[in-house]
Protein backbone atom coordinates (compact mmCIF):
# COMPACT_ATOMS: atom_id res chain seq x y z
CA UNK A 1 0.00 0.00 0.00
CA UNK A 2 2.83 2.44 -0.61
CA UNK A 3 2.16 3.11 -4.17
CA UNK A 4 0.67 6.67 -4.60
CA UNK A 5 -3.46 6.00 -4.76
CA UNK A 6 -3.34 2.74 -2.60
CA UNK A 7 -4.56 5.26 0.57
CA UNK A 8 -7.27 7.74 0.31
CA UNK A 9 -8.36 9.91 3.08
CA UNK A 10 -11.31 11.86 2.58
CA UNK A 11 -12.91 14.80 4.77
CA UNK A 12 -16.63 15.29 4.30
CA UNK A 13 -16.99 18.19 6.13
CA UNK A 14 -14.72 20.40 8.49
CA UNK A 15 -16.39 23.56 9.36
CA UNK A 16 -15.06 25.03 6.40
CA UNK A 17 -11.36 25.05 7.75
CA UNK A 18 -8.58 22.90 6.25
CA UNK A 19 -8.92 19.65 7.80
CA UNK A 20 -7.08 18.74 10.66
CA UNK A 21 -8.39 15.14 10.25
CA UNK A 22 -6.62 14.11 6.96
CA UNK A 23 -3.40 16.18 7.24
CA UNK A 24 -3.08 14.72 10.54
CA UNK A 25 -3.06 11.23 9.68
CA UNK A 26 -1.20 11.90 6.41
CA UNK A 27 1.72 13.30 8.84
CA UNK A 28 1.95 10.06 10.61
CA UNK A 29 1.25 7.71 7.14
CA UNK A 30 4.11 9.78 5.64
CA UNK A 31 6.24 9.16 8.61
CA UNK A 32 5.88 5.24 8.47
CA UNK A 33 6.67 5.61 4.51
CA UNK A 34 3.33 5.71 2.83
CA UNK A 35 1.87 8.05 0.04
CA UNK A 36 -1.73 8.51 0.78
CA UNK A 37 -3.81 10.96 -0.94
CA UNK A 38 -6.56 12.91 0.04
CA UNK A 39 -9.50 14.97 -1.11
CA UNK A 40 -11.80 17.27 0.65
CA UNK A 41 -15.33 17.00 -0.59
CA UNK A 42 -16.03 20.78 1.00
CA UNK A 43 -13.72 22.04 -2.03
CA UNK A 44 -12.84 19.23 -4.31
CA UNK A 45 -15.10 16.52 -5.88
CA UNK A 46 -13.86 12.87 -6.10
CA UNK A 47 -13.28 10.63 -8.94
CA UNK A 48 -15.34 7.57 -8.60
CA UNK A 49 -13.49 6.03 -11.22
CA UNK A 50 -9.74 6.71 -9.25
CA UNK A 51 -11.60 5.19 -6.21
CA UNK A 52 -11.43 1.66 -8.11
CA UNK A 53 -8.23 1.29 -7.39
CA UNK A 54 -8.11 2.39 -4.00
CA UNK A 55 -7.12 0.19 -1.66
CA UNK A 56 -7.47 2.09 1.68
CA UNK A 57 -10.15 4.36 2.21
CA UNK A 58 -9.90 6.29 5.55
CA UNK A 59 -13.00 8.88 6.37
CA UNK A 60 -12.41 11.17 8.85
CA UNK A 61 -16.09 12.10 10.83
CA UNK A 62 -15.11 14.46 13.37
CA UNK A 63 -18.60 15.48 13.47
CA UNK A 64 -22.42 15.07 13.05
CA UNK A 65 -22.43 16.69 10.02
CA UNK A 66 -19.54 14.68 8.88
CA UNK A 67 -21.01 11.44 9.50
CA UNK A 68 -23.74 11.97 7.43
CA UNK A 69 -22.57 12.83 4.88
CA UNK A 70 -19.22 10.56 4.90
CA UNK A 71 -21.60 7.78 5.18
CA UNK A 72 -23.41 8.42 1.93
CA UNK A 73 -19.58 8.75 0.64
CA UNK A 74 -18.97 5.44 1.69
CA UNK A 75 -22.09 4.04 0.08
CA UNK A 76 -21.08 4.98 -3.07
CA UNK A 77 -17.84 4.22 -3.08
CA UNK A 78 -18.60 0.74 -2.00
CA UNK A 79 -21.27 0.62 -5.29
CA UNK A 80 -17.32 0.90 -7.73
CA UNK A 81 -14.68 -0.43 -5.72
CA UNK A 82 -16.20 -3.94 -3.31
CA UNK A 83 -12.90 -5.16 -2.16
CA UNK A 84 -10.93 -1.82 -0.64
CA UNK A 85 -11.03 -1.74 2.84
CA UNK A 86 -13.22 1.19 4.21
CA UNK A 87 -12.81 3.08 7.70
CA UNK A 88 -14.42 5.90 9.35
CA UNK A 89 -12.33 6.94 12.23
CA UNK A 90 -12.40 10.40 14.83
CA UNK A 91 -14.93 11.68 17.46
CA UNK A 92 -18.15 10.41 16.00
CA UNK A 93 -16.71 7.01 14.54
CA UNK A 94 -16.63 5.04 17.64
CA UNK A 95 -19.77 6.23 19.07
CA UNK A 96 -21.42 4.88 15.97
CA UNK A 97 -19.50 1.96 15.52
CA UNK A 98 -21.99 -0.66 15.15
CA UNK A 99 -24.25 1.18 12.92
CA UNK A 100 -21.09 1.46 10.58
CA UNK A 101 -19.78 -2.05 10.56
CA UNK A 102 -23.52 -3.83 9.82
CA UNK A 103 -23.07 -1.17 6.69
CA UNK A 104 -20.53 0.14 4.65
CA UNK A 105 -17.26 0.03 7.39
CA UNK A 106 -14.76 -2.40 7.42
CA UNK A 107 -13.21 -0.86 10.58
CA UNK A 108 -14.04 1.75 12.53
CA UNK A 109 -11.22 4.00 15.19
CA UNK A 110 -12.31 6.58 17.80
CA UNK A 111 -10.43 8.82 20.13
CA UNK A 112 -6.54 9.15 19.51
CA UNK A 113 -6.64 7.61 16.04
CA UNK A 114 -3.43 7.93 14.17
CA UNK A 115 -1.43 5.61 15.81
CA UNK A 116 -4.05 2.63 15.15
CA UNK A 117 -4.78 3.76 11.81
CA UNK A 118 -0.66 3.20 10.38
CA UNK A 119 -1.04 -0.08 12.42
CA UNK A 120 -4.50 -0.73 10.63
CA UNK A 121 -2.80 -0.11 7.49
CA UNK A 122 0.40 -1.65 7.90
CA UNK A 123 -1.74 -4.88 9.20
CA UNK A 124 -3.49 -4.94 5.64
CA UNK A 125 -0.32 -3.92 3.77
CA UNK A 126 1.10 -7.50 5.21
CA UNK A 127 -1.75 -9.32 4.35
CA UNK A 128 -2.53 -9.84 7.93
CA UNK A 129 -5.99 -9.64 10.23
CA UNK A 130 -4.45 -8.26 13.67
CA UNK A 131 -6.39 -7.37 16.22
CA UNK A 132 -5.12 -3.97 16.85
CA UNK A 133 -5.98 -1.73 20.24
CA UNK A 134 -8.56 0.54 19.77
CA UNK A 135 -10.10 -0.09 16.05
CA UNK A 136 -13.72 -2.03 15.71
CA UNK A 137 -13.77 -4.57 13.38
CA UNK A 138 -16.88 -7.15 12.56
CA UNK A 139 -16.32 -9.82 15.67
CA UNK A 140 -13.21 -7.52 17.27
CA UNK A 141 -15.15 -4.81 19.13
CA UNK A 142 -12.54 -2.25 20.60
CA UNK A 143 -12.08 0.35 23.08
CA UNK A 144 -10.95 3.83 22.83
CA UNK A 145 -7.57 4.29 22.21
CA UNK A 146 -6.71 6.83 25.04
CA UNK A 147 -3.08 7.24 25.47
CA UNK A 148 -0.50 10.54 24.42
CA UNK A 149 0.67 9.96 20.72
CA UNK A 150 4.08 10.86 20.05
CA UNK A 151 2.52 14.08 17.51
CA UNK A 152 3.64 14.30 14.36
CA UNK A 153 3.78 17.88 12.60
CA UNK A 154 0.44 17.66 10.31
CA UNK A 155 0.99 17.50 6.49
CA UNK A 156 -1.02 20.04 4.62
CA UNK A 157 0.52 19.34 1.25
CA UNK A 158 -2.58 16.79 0.17
CA UNK A 159 -4.77 19.77 0.70
CA UNK A 160 -6.04 23.27 -1.63
CA UNK A 161 -4.47 26.12 -0.94
CA UNK A 162 -5.79 28.56 2.40
CA UNK A 163 -7.51 30.94 -0.12
CA UNK A 164 -10.57 27.82 -0.66
CA UNK A 165 -11.22 27.84 2.74
CA UNK A 166 -13.00 29.99 5.53
CA UNK A 167 -11.35 33.75 5.62
CA UNK A 168 -11.62 35.60 9.21
CA UNK A 169 -14.37 38.78 8.09
CA UNK A 170 -14.62 42.34 8.80
CA UNK A 171 -15.47 45.62 8.10
CA UNK A 172 -12.84 46.37 5.48
CA UNK A 173 -10.86 42.58 5.21
CA UNK A 174 -11.04 38.95 4.29
CA UNK A 175 -8.21 37.02 5.70
CA UNK A 176 -6.90 33.88 4.76
CA UNK A 177 -7.24 31.28 8.20
CA UNK A 178 -5.46 28.51 9.47
CA UNK A 179 -6.95 25.86 11.73
CA UNK A 180 -4.67 24.02 14.19
CA UNK A 181 -5.03 22.14 17.96
CA UNK A 182 -3.34 22.75 20.98
CA UNK A 183 -5.22 20.23 22.51
CA UNK A 184 -7.75 16.89 22.40
CA UNK A 185 -10.38 15.67 24.30
CA UNK A 186 -11.86 18.07 27.15
CA UNK A 187 -12.09 17.58 31.19
CA UNK A 188 -15.43 18.77 31.02
CA UNK A 189 -18.69 16.37 30.99
CA UNK A 190 -21.29 18.21 29.29
CA UNK A 191 -23.92 15.74 29.17
CA UNK A 192 -25.27 16.50 25.61
CA UNK A 193 -21.44 16.68 23.96
CA UNK A 194 -20.34 13.67 22.41
CA UNK A 195 -16.58 14.18 24.06
CA UNK A 196 -17.38 12.58 27.21
CA UNK A 197 -18.60 9.35 26.11
CA UNK A 198 -15.28 9.06 24.18
CA UNK A 199 -12.51 10.95 26.34
CA UNK A 200 -14.10 10.17 29.67
CA UNK A 201 -13.48 13.74 31.18
CA UNK A 202 -9.56 13.20 30.09
CA UNK A 203 -7.74 15.28 27.81
CA UNK A 204 -3.89 15.55 25.72
CA UNK A 205 -1.32 18.13 25.27
CA UNK A 206 0.03 18.68 21.83
CA UNK A 207 3.59 19.64 22.30
CA UNK A 208 4.03 23.69 22.00
CA UNK A 209 6.79 22.57 19.19
CA UNK A 210 4.27 20.57 17.47
CA UNK A 211 1.81 23.62 17.09
CA UNK A 212 4.28 26.22 16.33
CA UNK A 213 5.47 24.26 13.69
CA UNK A 214 2.12 23.70 12.30
CA UNK A 215 1.33 27.46 12.29
CA UNK A 216 4.41 28.54 10.52
CA UNK A 217 3.63 25.79 7.56
CA UNK A 218 0.04 27.74 8.00
CA UNK A 219 1.89 31.30 7.62
CA UNK A 220 3.96 30.21 4.72
CA UNK A 221 0.62 29.17 2.75
CA UNK A 222 -0.59 32.84 3.65
CA UNK A 223 -2.56 32.24 7.03
CA UNK A 224 -3.14 36.19 8.55
CA UNK A 225 -5.31 34.52 11.24
CA UNK A 226 -5.56 31.10 13.61
CA UNK A 227 -8.42 29.62 14.87
CA UNK A 228 -7.52 27.33 17.97
CA UNK A 229 -9.89 24.53 17.33
CA UNK A 230 -9.63 23.02 20.64
CA UNK A 231 -13.04 21.94 22.42
CA UNK A 232 -12.02 24.41 25.06
CA UNK A 233 -8.40 26.32 24.65
CA UNK A 234 -8.60 26.81 28.47
CA UNK A 235 -8.43 23.48 29.74
CA UNK A 236 -4.99 23.78 29.56
CA UNK A 237 -4.40 27.57 30.14
CA UNK A 238 -0.73 27.92 30.80
CA UNK A 239 -0.03 25.67 27.62
CA UNK A 240 -2.06 28.04 24.99
CA UNK A 241 -0.95 30.98 26.72
CA UNK A 242 2.60 29.60 25.85
CA UNK A 243 1.63 29.18 22.17
CA UNK A 244 -0.10 32.01 21.89
CA UNK A 245 2.56 34.36 23.19
CA UNK A 246 5.64 32.31 21.15
CA UNK A 247 2.96 32.71 18.29
CA UNK A 248 2.71 36.64 19.25
CA UNK A 249 6.70 36.95 19.52
CA UNK A 250 7.24 35.38 16.30
CA UNK A 251 4.36 36.71 13.80
CA UNK A 252 3.03 39.53 15.59
CA UNK A 253 0.82 40.19 12.29
CA UNK A 254 -1.42 37.33 13.51
CA UNK A 255 -4.70 37.69 14.93
CA UNK A 256 -6.51 34.18 16.69
CA UNK A 257 -9.89 33.07 18.08
CA UNK A 258 -10.72 30.32 20.62
CA UNK A 259 -13.01 28.20 22.41
CA UNK A 260 -13.78 28.09 25.82
CA UNK A 261 -16.31 27.11 28.57
CA UNK A 262 -18.24 30.01 30.19
CA UNK A 263 -16.75 28.96 33.45
CA UNK A 264 -13.56 29.28 32.06
CA UNK A 265 -13.70 32.54 31.43
CA UNK A 266 -14.73 33.43 34.54
CA UNK A 267 -12.42 31.54 36.34
CA UNK A 268 -9.47 32.69 34.12
CA UNK A 269 -10.51 36.25 33.32
CA UNK A 270 -7.17 37.44 34.29
CA UNK A 271 -5.86 35.81 30.97
CA UNK A 272 -8.72 37.49 29.19
CA UNK A 273 -6.45 40.86 28.94
CA UNK A 274 -3.53 39.20 27.98
CA UNK A 275 -4.89 37.13 25.13
CA UNK A 276 -6.71 40.61 23.57
CA UNK A 277 -3.62 42.37 23.56
CA UNK A 278 -1.86 39.70 22.06
CA UNK A 279 -3.52 39.45 18.40
CA UNK A 280 -7.41 37.36 19.75
CA UNK A 281 -10.18 38.93 17.85
CA UNK A 282 -13.00 36.44 19.35
CA UNK A 283 -14.31 33.64 21.40
CA UNK A 284 -16.74 31.27 20.52
CA UNK A 285 -18.62 29.83 23.69
CA UNK A 286 -21.37 27.33 23.99
CA UNK A 287 -23.84 29.45 26.16
CA UNK A 288 -26.62 26.48 24.30
CA UNK A 289 -29.46 28.44 27.00
CA UNK A 290 -30.20 31.03 28.96
CA UNK A 291 -32.33 28.87 31.02
CA UNK A 292 -31.30 27.40 33.96
CA UNK A 293 -33.29 24.51 33.56
CA UNK A 294 -32.11 23.53 30.31
CA UNK A 295 -28.20 24.35 31.62
CA UNK A 296 -28.53 21.98 34.27
CA UNK A 297 -30.20 19.27 32.53
CA UNK A 298 -27.29 19.88 30.09
CA UNK A 299 -24.75 19.96 32.83
CA UNK A 300 -23.28 22.85 31.44
CA UNK A 301 -21.60 24.60 34.63
CA UNK A 302 -22.65 27.94 34.24
CA UNK A 303 -25.56 29.78 34.97
CA UNK A 304 -27.62 33.06 32.73
CA UNK A 305 -26.27 35.42 35.11
CA UNK A 306 -22.60 33.95 34.15
CA UNK A 307 -23.28 34.80 30.77
CA UNK A 308 -23.96 38.04 31.33
CA UNK A 309 -21.12 38.14 33.41
CA UNK A 310 -18.44 36.59 30.95
CA UNK A 311 -19.98 39.05 27.96
CA UNK A 312 -18.96 41.86 30.11
CA UNK A 313 -15.44 40.40 30.61
CA UNK A 314 -15.04 39.66 27.29
CA UNK A 315 -16.45 42.92 25.53
CA UNK A 316 -14.26 45.07 28.14
CA UNK A 317 -11.08 43.72 26.50
CA UNK A 318 -12.12 44.83 22.86
CA UNK A 319 -12.65 41.18 22.40
CA UNK A 320 -16.12 39.42 20.66
CA UNK A 321 -17.90 36.94 22.50
CA UNK A 322 -20.25 34.40 20.07
CA UNK A 323 -22.22 32.21 22.05
CA UNK A 324 -23.01 29.12 20.20
CA UNK A 325 -26.63 27.21 21.38
CA UNK A 326 -28.54 24.25 21.53
CA UNK A 327 -31.61 26.36 21.23
CA UNK A 328 -33.74 23.49 20.98
CA UNK A 329 -34.04 20.79 23.98
CA UNK A 330 -36.98 18.85 25.31
CA UNK A 331 -37.15 20.81 28.58
CA UNK A 332 -36.64 24.86 26.41
CA UNK A 333 -39.93 26.26 26.46
CA UNK A 334 -41.97 28.72 24.09
CA UNK A 335 -41.02 31.35 27.07
CA UNK A 336 -37.15 30.66 26.71
CA UNK A 337 -37.07 31.13 23.43
CA UNK A 338 -38.87 34.49 23.41
CA UNK A 339 -36.63 35.50 26.49
CA UNK A 340 -33.77 34.55 24.20
CA UNK A 341 -34.52 36.38 21.60
CA UNK A 342 -35.10 39.68 23.95
CA UNK A 343 -31.54 39.39 25.94
CA UNK A 344 -30.01 38.82 22.62
CA UNK A 345 -31.11 42.29 21.62
CA UNK A 346 -31.05 43.66 24.99
CA UNK A 347 -27.41 43.18 24.52
CA UNK A 348 -26.76 44.01 21.10
CA UNK A 349 -25.84 40.23 20.16
CA UNK A 350 -27.71 40.42 16.71
CA UNK A 351 -24.59 40.22 15.07
CA UNK A 352 -22.44 38.06 16.97
CA UNK A 353 -24.45 34.73 16.65
CA UNK A 354 -24.61 33.30 13.28
CA UNK A 355 -28.75 32.48 12.49
CA UNK A 356 -28.36 29.11 12.07
CA UNK A 357 -27.28 28.93 15.88
CA UNK A 358 -31.39 29.19 16.65
CA UNK A 359 -32.21 26.40 14.83
CA UNK A 360 -29.79 23.89 16.19
CA UNK A 361 -32.22 21.03 17.67
CA UNK A 362 -30.65 19.18 20.46
CA UNK A 363 -28.53 15.83 18.62
CA UNK A 364 -28.46 12.04 20.88
CA UNK A 365 -26.30 10.20 19.29
CA UNK A 366 -25.80 6.42 20.53
CA UNK A 367 -23.80 6.75 23.91
CA UNK A 368 -24.63 10.33 24.85
CA UNK A 369 -24.70 10.98 27.98
CA UNK A 370 -28.25 11.99 27.53
CA UNK A 371 -29.69 8.58 27.65
CA UNK A 372 -28.08 8.26 31.04
CA UNK A 373 -29.44 11.33 32.76
CA UNK A 374 -32.32 10.26 35.68
CA UNK A 375 -35.50 10.22 35.43
CA UNK A 376 -38.53 9.36 32.91
CA UNK A 377 -38.30 10.56 29.34
CA UNK A 378 -41.24 10.00 27.48
CA UNK A 379 -39.71 12.37 24.74
CA UNK A 380 -37.55 10.15 23.80
CA UNK A 381 -38.00 7.68 20.43
CA UNK A 382 -35.98 5.10 19.18
CA UNK A 383 -32.53 5.10 17.31
CA UNK A 384 -32.77 6.21 13.68
CA UNK A 385 -29.70 4.18 12.31
CA UNK A 386 -28.83 6.16 9.24
CA UNK A 387 -29.52 9.38 10.68
CA UNK A 388 -27.28 8.65 13.76
CA UNK A 389 -29.07 10.12 16.26
CA UNK A 390 -31.90 8.93 18.58
CA UNK A 391 -35.46 10.39 17.88
CA UNK A 392 -36.91 12.51 20.01
CA UNK A 393 -40.37 14.94 19.91
CA UNK A 394 -40.77 17.70 22.73
CA UNK A 395 -43.68 18.08 24.97
CA UNK A 396 -45.08 21.08 23.35
CA UNK A 397 -46.01 21.01 19.62
CA UNK A 398 -45.43 23.84 18.76
CA UNK A 399 -41.52 23.88 19.35
CA UNK A 400 -41.17 21.27 16.93
CA UNK A 401 -42.87 22.96 14.54
CA UNK A 402 -41.11 26.13 15.53
CA UNK A 403 -37.96 24.87 14.61
CA UNK A 404 -38.87 23.80 11.49
CA UNK A 405 -39.92 26.83 10.31
CA UNK A 406 -36.81 28.32 11.81
CA UNK A 407 -34.60 25.95 9.76
CA UNK A 408 -36.56 26.92 6.82
CA UNK A 409 -36.12 31.15 7.41
CA UNK A 410 -32.09 30.54 7.60
CA UNK A 411 -32.37 28.72 4.94
CA UNK A 412 -34.18 31.06 2.69
CA UNK A 413 -32.33 33.73 4.14
CA UNK A 414 -28.85 32.72 3.30
CA UNK A 415 -28.13 35.62 1.58
CA UNK A 416 -30.11 38.46 3.73
CA UNK A 417 -29.10 40.30 6.17
CA UNK A 418 -28.44 38.58 10.07
CA UNK A 419 -30.53 41.52 11.51
CA UNK A 420 -33.52 41.06 9.13
CA UNK A 421 -33.46 37.03 9.87
CA UNK A 422 -32.99 37.82 13.50
CA UNK A 423 -36.03 39.63 13.53
CA UNK A 424 -37.88 37.09 11.01
CA UNK A 425 -37.61 34.76 13.38
CA UNK A 426 -38.54 36.62 16.35
CA UNK A 427 -41.52 37.03 15.17
CA UNK A 428 -42.06 33.44 14.49
CA UNK A 429 -41.73 32.88 17.81
CA UNK A 430 -43.98 35.57 19.24
CA UNK A 431 -46.49 34.44 16.62
CA UNK A 432 -46.29 30.54 18.10
CA UNK A 433 -46.36 32.40 21.85
CA UNK A 434 -49.66 34.65 21.04
CA UNK A 435 -51.81 31.73 18.68
CA UNK A 436 -51.54 34.10 15.67
CA UNK A 437 -50.22 34.23 11.90
CA UNK A 438 -46.75 35.44 11.86
CA UNK A 439 -46.38 39.06 10.35
CA UNK A 440 -44.07 40.67 7.70
CA UNK A 441 -40.69 41.63 9.01
CA UNK A 442 -39.67 44.76 6.74
CA UNK A 443 -37.13 45.52 8.87
CA UNK A 444 -33.64 47.59 7.20
CA UNK A 445 -31.20 47.21 9.16
CA UNK A 446 -28.25 50.05 9.69
CA UNK A 447 -25.65 49.17 7.18
CA UNK A 448 -22.88 51.32 9.13
CA UNK A 449 -23.51 49.13 12.17
CA UNK A 450 -20.68 47.64 13.82
CA UNK A 451 -20.66 43.88 13.20
CA UNK A 452 -17.77 41.94 15.06
CA UNK A 453 -14.84 39.57 13.36
CA UNK A 454 -16.67 36.57 11.99
CA UNK A 455 -15.52 33.59 10.09
CA UNK A 456 -17.15 33.47 6.63
CA UNK A 457 -18.20 29.81 7.22
CA UNK A 458 -21.71 29.81 9.06
CA UNK A 459 -22.25 26.40 10.10
CA UNK A 460 -22.36 24.42 13.10
CA UNK A 461 -20.86 20.69 14.08
CA UNK A 462 -23.96 20.22 15.71
CA UNK A 463 -26.49 20.98 12.66
CA UNK A 464 -28.12 18.77 10.69
CA UNK A 465 -26.42 18.84 7.42
CA UNK A 466 -28.43 20.25 4.58
CA UNK A 467 -29.54 19.10 0.49
CA UNK A 468 -26.94 21.29 -0.82
CA UNK A 469 -24.34 20.07 1.21
CA UNK A 470 -25.17 16.35 1.12
CA UNK A 471 -25.20 17.18 -2.80
CA UNK A 472 -21.66 17.25 -2.50
CA UNK A 473 -21.88 13.42 -2.37
CA UNK A 474 -24.01 13.33 -5.63
CA UNK A 475 -23.39 12.28 -9.37
CA UNK A 476 -19.68 12.31 -10.49
CA UNK A 477 -18.12 13.95 -7.90
CA UNK A 478 -15.10 14.18 -9.62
Amino acid sequence: MKEPGDILLISSYSLGHQPLGVASPAGFLRRAGYRPEAVDLATQKLNLDCVTRTKFVGISVPMHTALRIGYRVAEQIRTVNTTCHICFYGLYASLNAETLLTRFADSVIGGEYETPLVELIESLANGRKDVIRGVWQTGNPASVLLSHLPFVVPDRTLLPPLEEYVHLKTDTHRLPTGYVEASRGCRHLCRHCPIPPVYDGKFFLVPKEMVMEDIRTLVKMGALHITFGDPDFLNGPNHSLKIVKWMHQEFPHLTFDFTAKIEHLLKHRALIPIFGALGCRFIVSAVESLSNVVLAHLAKGHTCTDVTTALDIVSHEGIALRPSLVTFTPWTTLKDILDLFDFVESKGLIDYIDPVQYTIRLLIPPGSWILEEAGEKPWLGNLIPEQFTYQWYHPDARMDALQVQFSQTVKDGMDVDDGVTFYRLRELAYAAHDGRSPMAVTLRPDPLRYRPPRLTEPWFCCAEPTEDQFAMTGGEMS
